[in-house]
């Protein structure tokens, strides 16, 4: 029997926490051959050149790709990403392509297959985002042919993008599969891996918003100014590379050296998991602190606007984008009770996901996509 070809694209460190379970149970699978075509952020040395941590997986059949440009725009990225995926494709022929989120890598590899006639399956589509990575997800999930989405709601609203229901499966968030695991480093191994001599912590992740660029620079001030003034012990994690990113990078200039910081390009996802299950709380815009940290019952200060609209933890403390307004909302979460609470699934999304791809009905999907009117 020949094997399916299963190509699973990732442009970030969050994206391939997402996938990573998804990978780990096909390519031991004998009907599957597995690639990982690795672009985007994982190839920047500025945020941590995560294409080793890809590469430490001990995966065969890694195909990596810089599809940044000078310019750093994301248009120019993304019709870089296009080009670069377009030549593997040709040369790999997969059956199915795997991409994930909000991302202009998971948008070029929808565009590539589409155009390809080649199966795509979108993980996490029918989420609101905020910002242009909503935008980009509606976009990812009309150019695919199968949707892997992580609840109800998220399938509700493809439905409502008219989408075909059948073509919608329910199976939680991937990374779930990690966190409830017994496969996570311990806090112990974590820390002298990273050299974290903190007894107590915070984590730190902030992100531009793309749509309001003019005041990333003040955003960026005004958080710095906070934490420094909360004087807490945080580890805190670069920003991803959207447009405004520099702001923030440059206002992280103001910590080195300080003691109570720890400035990490990035972490490891596992490690990164440890060192959110044993935090005091986290502060920032990530999607981290509206998916991951409720699983672990985490307090969460969210900042801004950057994840308005999507499923918030009702425990969730959110604030402004100024200084007197961070502070007080984590001044808040230190003293706060967090009820534990699972939005994105339960964990074994990785069995469900290999169930579906092991039926002879999903490879009879047909490419030709159809629009379901409501009613």
């Amino acid at each position: 029997m020949k094997k399916r070809k299963i190509v699973f694209l990732t442009g970030t460190r969050a994206d391939f926490g997402k996938l990573k379970s998804l990978i780990e149970i096909t390519r031991v699978q004998p009907d599957f051959e597995v690639h990982i075509f690795v672009t985007g952020m994982h190839l920047l040395k500025d945020y941590g050149y995560t294409l080793i941590e890809v590469e430490k997986c001990g995966y065969e059949n890694i195909h990596s790709f810089a599809n940044h440009t000078h310019e750093t725009t994301m248009d120019l990225s993304l019709a870089k990403t296009i080009e670069g995926f377009s030549a593997f494709i040709k040369s790999t022929n997969p059956d199915l392509i795997v991409v994930h989120g909000d991302r202009i890598e998971a948008m070029a590899g929808a565009i590539v297959g589409a155009l390809n006639n080649i199966r795509v399956a979108h993980i996490e589509g029918g989420e609101v985002s905020g910002t242009i990575d909503e935008l980009i997800r509606h976009a990812v999930s009309k150019m695919s042919h199968i949707h892997f989405v992580s609840n109800e709601k998220a399938k509700y609203r493809l439905i409502q993008m008219g989408e075909i229901p059948g073509s919608i499966l329910v199976i939680g968030s991937p990374d779930v599969d990690l966190m409830l695991s017994d496969k996570l480093p311990s806090i112990e191994k974590v820390k002298a891996y990273y050299e974290i001599d903190f007894s107590t912590f915070g984590i730190a992740m902030f992100h531009p918003v793309t749509t309001e660029i003019r005041q990333m620079k003040l955003y960026a001030k005004e958080f710095v100014d906070a934490l420094l003034e909360f004087d807490n012990e945080i580890v805190v994690i670069y920003p991803n590379n959207d447009l405004g990113s520099s702001y923030i990078l440059d206002e992280y200039k103001r910590l080195v050296g300080n003691p109570n910081f720890r400035v990490f390009p990035s972490i490891r996802f596992e490690y990164f998991l440890t060192l959110l299950k044993n935090a005091k709380y986290m502060v920032g815009n990530s999607s981290a602190g509206i998916r991951e940290a409720p699983y672990y019952g985490i307090p969460v200060v969210n900042i801004g606007t950057r994840q308005q609209n999507r499923a918030l933890h009702q425990d969730i403390i959110n604030c402004n984008y100024n200084k007197s307004s961070i502070l007080d909302a984590l001044r808040r979460a230190i003293n706060s009770k967090f009820k534990k609470e699972d939005l994105f699934g339960k964990g074994k999304s990785d069995q469900q996901f290999l169930e579906v791809l092991q039926s002879a009905n999903f490879w009879k999907i047909n490419q030709q996509k159809q629009f379901i009117d409501l009613g």
